[in-house]
């Protein structure tokens, strides 16, 4: 163990938990106030609830409370779906939904970089996987023509690390031409893109997809997961999927919250985060950091893990936190810094954000140029 964590920290991938206190859009490490530039919380929506009650069982014995139908059914009328299923937290909603559809005698096409509880559902599944380039599909389609069984293609709608979106739209003309079913982990579109609805419905493809998996704890700022779906995958999902059987539930409270989350004044959320990326792309786009096509997921490539962690220290002298990414996560050679934009964020966090970002790349010497 101490040979394998010696060889971490030589190639600058060792990692440590920094203890830390998140609000709005701040986060204070070691009594410095920083800009939280690292939020998965895109919404921003303020605490609602307190936990007032607890789980009891699993939801097959006795976790099944009756505010799990009132959300579920909010939620399928969100994701326009017969009906959704929820799960304790969105890794699981992704391992449970594909370990469970994805059997033996089917095949997975997956993209090369689908989140790791993709990968980990995959490895787990009994079909056997294919990876296809990163949002290419022609290199789906070939894989698909010289299947000799039946196909299910699984992608991200938002890359989480790279931002950028799946082509749906294509996606779903293969789909169609050899029948091969479409599970889309829309975590980071969800509640977001496509007014709210994510990005099957921005795409125009709410149709072609067999099962849309996403995140509570994410824009929605709750906890858990769900799949929707139609009310027989739903079904099947409820009888083998191991990882809604074999857990406990979400407790009552944690219910209700993500119901009440969903309810409140989303749009109005969702208007002050678009305008937060327009200003912050912008700004990124201006130092020569990012494309301005960007989106609330912005990566700045800086290839070297090392690197990568100097300029997150940079920035955190300017008051700034972003975390660096580095391998596994990402690929080796591309760590980056993740710049995550939320609706918490004001004109001004921004304006600081951009000046630490100017002075990073002054105090290291320009070399991303």
């Amino acid at each position: 163990m101490a040979s394998r964590l010696a060889s971490i920290r030589n190639q600058g991938l060792y990692r440590t938990l920094q203890p830390g206190q998140a609000r709005g859009s701040r986060i204070t490490i070691d009594d410095n106030n920083l800009i939280n530039l690292s939020s998965n919380n895109y919404l921003a929506i303020d605490s609602i609830s307190t936990l007032t009650s607890h789980g009891t069982g699993s939801r097959l014995i006795s976790g099944n409370d009756i505010a799990y139908y009132s959300l579920e059914d909010a939620l399928a009328k969100h994701q326009h779906t017969e009906s959704t299923l929820v799960f304790p937290t969105g890794y699981m909603a992704v391992m449970g939904c594909i370990t469970a559809l994805a059997v033996s005698g089917y095949t997975i096409l997956s993209d090369e970089l689908n989140h790791a509880s993709i990968i980990d559902a995959c490895r787990l599944a009994g079909a056997e996987t294919l990876v296809f380039a990163h949002n290419d599909m022609k290199d789906l389609e070939s894989k698909l023509k010289h299947l000799d069984n039946q196909g299910i293609i699984v992608t991200e709608g938002i890359f989480g690390m790279d931002g950028d979106y799946a082509p749906l739209r294509q996606m779903a003309e293969i789909s169609s031409r050899y029948a091969a079913p479409i599970i889309v982990d829309d975590a980071h579109g969800d509640f977001v893109v496509g007014d709210g609805y994510g990005c099957a419905y921005a795409a125009g493809v709410e149709r072609d997809v067999c099962a849309v998996v996403s995140s509570l704890s994410k824009a929605l700022g709750s906890f858990g997961g769900y799949v929707a779906s139609d009310e027989i995958i739903r079904d099947l999902l409820v009888n083998v999927s191991r990882y809604f059987i074999y857990t406990s539930a979400l407790p009552p409270a944690l219910v209700s919250d993500a119901q009440t989350r969903l309810e409140s004044n989303l749009g109005e959320r969702r208007r002050i985060l678009h305008q937060n990326v327009r200003r912050m792309v912008a700004g990124l786009d201006q130092l020569g950091l990012c494309d301005a096509d960007k989106d609330h997921i912005v990566p700045i490539i800086l290839h070297s893990e090392r690197r990568a962690v100097r300029f997150a220290e940079l920035l955190a002298r300017h008051g700034v936190y972003a975390r660096a990414i580095r391998y596994p996560t990402v690929a080796r050679n591309m760590a980056r810094i993740r710049v995550t934009i939320t609706a918490a964020l004001t004109r001004n966090d921004i304006e600081i954000s951009l000046r630490a970002f100017e002075a990073a790349l002054r105090e290291e010497g320009d070399q991303y140029h």
